[in-house]
């Protein structure tokens, strides 16, 4: 059945490519051809996967065929190569991870990924046929895509060819001098073998150990790559030559360890070993079940072999279960996808019986759309246009007022798939508002949205704020912050901002203020300087009254500091006695400060500070202008951390006309002193240009 498949599929790729050739002119379905026999006499799949290759490259041209007489596992396999197919590297050098991850999502079957991968073998093979730009192309897709998603596979042999290849065209000076030395050392190899092992034969059999060997020549791209990484030459390898013992016993730990320990014992009793690359995952094995002894020996003639001890169930985890090879070299993987590239093994490894319904599908946290020019983007599942836009530049996604997804228009809150090509449109005339943030997903849309309502709003603020304070001027009247904050309160205002937002939207009518101001406006002069005054503490021999301030309790029912200035302890200070609530301290440089002064200067309370600071803090308010790069609020961090000084909230809106970010800082400091500290601190940022205390 599954030959007929095949031969059926081949028929219809025959007539499909009819006319078709390659660059060196030979028909095309020679490529088709050998990818068939890689996947199935190299790699082992079933003829069905075949028959997928002969479809994918018929389908690919002629997309009318009917392919709907095949099984629904040889379809879902050709439909993920033909997505694969559409990809087009726009820069894989900066983005081969997302490719990477590309590749995986299209493969809902997970053979197709190593059908893609034999697909890419059969084109190396031939790479001297393709013109030199295609030819570079091609070299660089292998080595950032290709080559890791094949490690990962368990496509060691396939691995090591591809980079090879890519060796022998990338660096050809390189790759002839170490296959010339390799070949050079051959005969060496093969006597250093024999003086090896014949001692050790003996010992294992005489002590009844039953073992196989396995030896093995990393390829000339593997020791290219660690004489870079080490920075050593061809000799300093020490893994050139490696031997491989497998016992063969039974699966009992104790017996497997002990036997393991052996070996150990025998090889080291005849060689020099060096203790330093001793590994032992017999006794700890790795988190990921990884067990083995490695151990480095030097023999008489000083040559170093690398030898390795296991037994054949441990060789047998190590190659096919969860502990494979490019597991436990360190490569993190989710563990979700680890799960799916685990079902290629099995697949690979019982071809006859995996099916694409008892295969998990892959992993699906993101998705992958692209840009009309073809940029590869990564977004998390369930993102719409407005995720996308936020995703290329802040500005875009503010102006956002739909889209083209795959040519078709769209609204902003469209829900993107893999695969989608997004182009945004804009409206110069779009504003954010909050509906916005429940049609995004990503956390830079969400963060970037919210500054731009707060930058809006503070907008609205500044504007209603002047609205107030021009009719107050004209009626003559003032609206203090005591006063301020009881009508907020009374309105249901949590912060100041939202309520001038309500004064310059029109929801606010500021008459309503007016007649408040004008309730309230009661009590004569005597009544206000009469008020508190039992509470003042005489320090003066001139008989004049002034408040201490005790920095500890800066919350007593003396006095409270103005919001408006956040003093602290240190400051130039006075005081001004309100009707209802106490007196409040300002700062000699607040902005209210002048208007007080002049207007009410029965009202000023002379303050002084207790002699030193106790264990107060103190409420302080600093704005910073800075370049917009993100470190900039690691070293105010790391700078505040220095001194005694606590952050309480940091807000940063970004100034798009001045190209700067504006970082709010509230945080509490013991004094000025300390303060002055932190600010001097602050403005040596490289980055920062500007600190200035509100």
């Amino acid at each position: 059945m599954e030959d007929s498949l095949k031969s059926t599929a081949r028929q219809i790729a025959v007539q499909a490519l009819e006319g078709e050739t390659r660059y060196d002119g030979s028909p095309f379905i020679g490529h088709a051809d050998g990818v068939a026999d890689i996947v199935t006499q190299e790699i082992g799949l079933p003829d069905s996967c075949a028959a997928a290759v002969y479809l994918h490259e018929a389908t690919r041209v002629h997309k009318d065929i009917d392919i709907s007489a095949f099984p629904q596992d040889v379809r879902l396999m050709v439909d993920g190569l033909n997505k694969i197919s559409t990809i087009k590297p726009k820069d894989t050098r900066l983005e081969a991870e997302n490719y990477k991850k590309l590749i995986v999502q299209y493969s809902a079957d997970p053979r197709v990924s190593v059908i893609k991968i034999a697909d890419r073998l059969e084109v190396m093979r031939h790479l001297e046929m393709f013109p030199k730009m295609s030819r570079d192309q091609k070299l660089l897709e292998t080595l950032m895509l290709y080559m890791p998603l094949a490690h990962q596979l368990g496509l060691y042999k396939i691995n090591s060819e591809l980079g090879d290849i890519y060796f022998r065209h990338a660096e050809p000076e390189q790759y002839r001098a170490i296959t010339n030395k390799l070949r050079a050392t051959e005969k060496d190899r093969e006597r250093l073998m024999q003086e090896f092992i014949e001692p050790l034969k003996k010992k294992l059999s005489d002590a009844g150990i039953h073992y196989k060997l396995k030896v093995r020549t990393k390829s000339a791209w593997s020791i290219w790559r660690k004489m870079q990484v080490q920075k050593v030459p061809f000799e300093g390898v020490y893994d050139v030559f490696a031997i491989r013992f497998i016992i063969d016993c039974e699966p009992d730990r104790t017996l497997e360890k002990d036997l393991c320990w052996r070996v150990f014992s025998y090889v080291t009793e005849e060689y020099e070993s060096d203790t330093k690359r001793l590994r032992d995952w017999i006794t700890k094995p790795r988190p990921s079940g990884y067990e083995s002894l490695h151990i480095t020996v030097k023999n008489a003639r000083g040559n170093y072999l690398e030898v390795q001890i296991r037994t054949v169930r441990m060789d047998d985890i190590a190659e096919n279960g969860p502990a494979a090879h490019w597991a436990y070299k360190g490569i993190q993987q989710e563990s979700t996808t680890q799960t799916w590239l685990q079902s290629v093994r099995d697949a690979l490894s019982n071809p006859l019986v995996a099916s694409a319904e008892d295969l998990p599908a892959p992993p699906d946290k993101e998705i992958f759309v692209f840009t009309p020019s073809g940029e590869l983007r990564m977004l998390k599942a369930g993102s719409s246009v407005l995720d996308f836009a936020f995703g290329i530049h802040s500005g875009l996604g503010a102006r956002c007022s739909g889209g083209l997804v795959n040519g078709k228009a769209v609204k902003i809150n469209e829900k993107l798939k893999t695969g989608d090509t997004v182009e945004i449109l804009t409206s110069k005339n779009q504003r954010p508002n909050r509906d916005w943030l429940g049609w995004v997903v990503t956390s830079k849309a969400r963060s970037k949205i919210k500054l731009e309502l707060d930058a809006e709003e503070r907008k609205r603020a500044t504007e209603g704020r002047e609205i107030l304070e021009r009719r107050l001027r004209n009626w003559k009247l003032e609206f203090p912050d005591d006063m301020q904050s009881e009508y907020m309160k009374a309105h249901g205002y949590k912060s100041v901002m939202p309520f001038m937002a309500a004064i310059a939207d029109g929801t606010l009518d500021v008459n309503d203020i007016k007649a408040f101001i004008q309730e309230k406006a009661s009590g004569s002069r005597e009544e206000v300087q009469a008020q508190d005054h039992k509470r003042f503490i005489p320090v003066t021999d001139s008989g004049e009254d002034i408040l201490v301030l005790n920095a500890k309790d800066v919350k007593g029912l003396d006095y409270k500091m103005a919001a408006c200035c956040n003093p602290v302890f240190g400051d130039d200070v006075f005081g001004f006695v309100t009707r209802s609530a106490g007196i409040k301290i300002h700062r000699m440089s607040c902005p209210n400060a002048a208007r007080l002064l002049e207007r009410y200067p029965y009202r000023i309370q002379k303050v002084v500070w207790q002699d030193t600071a106790t264990a107060g803090s103190f409420l302080a308010t600093l704005v910073v202008t800075s370049e917009p790069e993100h470190s900039v609020l690691s070293s105010i961090m790391t700078v505040t951390g220095q001194f005694r000084a606590s952050i309480r909230s940091l807000n940063v809106a970004e100034n798009h006309r001045n190209g700067t970010f504006e970082i709010t800082i509230r945080l509490f400091v013991p004094s000025s002193l300390e303060l002055d500290k932190v600010i001097s601190q602050i403005s040596a940022i490289r980055q920062v240009s500007r600190v200035k205390r509100l």
